[in-house]
């Protein structure tokens, strides 16, 4: 394993990195956790990309862990603006995260329009990080290729938008 952050990853970017072949490699070289809702969504396989992604139990095994919010946790981001919007993934994965304490370093990879505005509105907007930048720090190559809102573009641009729209 790679030193560094703990990253902390929402059921679409495992999803994503299982249905490109970057998964090992991920989970391999970085420190990967999630929460149980998101390992509950990848159980459940993702139903609305082309073809049918599963995330496997041997999948899920490669997490270093996987957490539960307490209610506290889940209440805190629930009090915050641009909460609503959240899926209970999102929402317990942002639950953990606010929740960590630090040092450990941590970054969270939850690409969806709403996790980034939360983030932002939150003051998280600095601990966001694409999937693609993670492929390309393990040196892996998505077969086929990423998503476009996996990539560091999309998520410059969202962050951006979020930004904007809280002025």
């Amino acid at each position: 394993m790679l030193p560094g952050p703990v990253y902390l990853l929402d059921a679409n970017a495992i999803i994503e990195a299982v249905r490109t072949g970057t998964w090992a490699a991920i989970s391999g070289g970085l420190h990967i956790e999630t929460v149980s809702e998101c390992a509950q969504e990848c159980r459940r396989g993702d139903e609305f990309s082309t073809g049918y992604v599963v995330v496997s139990e041997p999948d899920l095994g490669r997490l270093k862990a996987i957490h539960t919010p307490t209610g506290a946790e889940v209440a805190a981001v629930l009090s915050r603006p641009k909460s609503e919007a959240l899926d209970a993934g999102e929402r317990d994965l942002m639950a953990h995260a606010i929740g960590r304490a630090t040092p450990p370093a941590w970054l969270v990879c939850s690409p969806d329009k709403a996790s980034v505005k939360f983030a932002v509105g939150a003051g998280l907007g600095d601990r966001l990080m694409a999937l693609e930048e993670m492929v390309v720090k393990v040196g892996a190559r998505p077969m086929p290729g990423l998503r476009a809102h996996f990539s560091a573009k999309w998520l410059s641009t969202q962050r951006t938008d979020a930004i904007l729209e809280a002025i």
